[in-house]
């Protein structure tokens, strides 16, 4: 009886130690990747398939721009100084856009840390967490969400060809380590049991946040 009463503790234990273990690294892997990108998020109007369509103008204007004075840009930091010194310009294209397609409504532009849901960029998957960004909200902002990577730059490349291109892997992979790479890339994250402790624990984050 008392080895089984051991035996229990022992147990409770190891389950106390695995988990505080699985949080650490869910919330180191995640602040990494957090440090390492920069995102963009457009909300549309409404659900509506005229309002979902203005939504596109509007990113592949921004987008646009963005590529036009980015070419240089070679790290987060330089990302996020270039957002803040060209919001002004952001608003300006976003309002014209929606403007020259008819449309009177407002847009609201925010820098800031956003909660956002795994996603898949190409071969490259990013968990569930709180990510740097720029977030872009048209009118109401009731509709469905568009958001990509502004750094390292996936937004401007095809993801429906189902891969990345070399530089933007080469850049995203410098920026973390080897074991971070490895987590997020196509070949092991769909069956990795690391990208799912990372994806469980920054839901049930995400989902606390959001109540």
């Amino acid at each position: 009886m008392k080895n089984l009463k051991r035996f229990f503790i022992l147990f409770l234990l190891f389950i106390c130690y695995t988990f505080i273990c699985a949080v650490s690294y869910a919330n180191s892997v995640s602040k990494d990747l957090s440090d390492s990108v920069f995102r963009l998020h457009i909300l549309a109007n409404s659900d509506s398939e005229e309002d979902q369509n203005l939504k596109l103008l509007v990113r592949d204007n921004v987008l646009s721009y963005m590529k036009e004075i980015s070419s240089n840009v070679s790290s987060k930091e330089e990302v996020e100084n270039l957002m803040d010194e060209n919001l002004d310009n952001f608003y300006s294209i976003a309002r014209q856009t929606i403007l020259d397609n008819g449309y009177n409504y407002d847009v609201k532009l925010e820098l800031g840390n956003f909660d956002f849901p795994t996603k898949v960029y190409g071969d490259i998957a990013l968990p569930a967490g709180s990510y740097d960004a720029l977030r872009i909200e048209i009118g109401e902002a009731k509709g469905a969400n568009w958001w990509c990577v502004m750094f390292p730059t996936l937004c401007f490349v095809d993801v429906s060809s189902g891969s990345l291109d070399d530089d933007s892997k080469d850049v995203l992979e410098s920026s973390l380590n080897d074991e971070e790479f490895e987590l997020i890339s196509e070949d092991n994250y769909s069956f990795s049991l690391k990208f799912k402790i990372v994806e469980f624990f920054e839901g049930i984050k995400l989902s606390l946040a959001s109540r």
